[in-house]
């Protein structure tokens, strides 16, 4: 009966590499890329939706300052 020779790590793990690129490729060629006027709509879509968050944040920012404001100038005020 002949023996079976192992493989060695080095050969099992470019298998490994090999087999992952090649699968890999296989994937990329599924995917269906945008156009660039998809992305630009796109990224004038993430560009608004920051834009309107930001100005939410800063319009609470201001609203929370002038009242923690009144409130500390309040405090301040009874205590004499």
């Amino acid at each position: 009966m002949a023996e079976v020779k192992k493989e060695n790590w080095f050969t099992r793990a470019w298998g490994g590499v090999c087999k992952y690129f090649r699968e890999l490729r296989s994937e990329l060629k599924k995917v269906v890329w945008s156009t660039p006027k998809q992305v630009a709509k796109n990224c004038l879509i993430v560009c608004l939706c920051c834009l309107c968050v930001g100005v939410f944040i800063w319009l609470f920012d201001f609203v929370a300052q002038i009242g923690i404001t009144g409130l500390i100038d309040g405090v301040n005020a009874l205590k004499g």
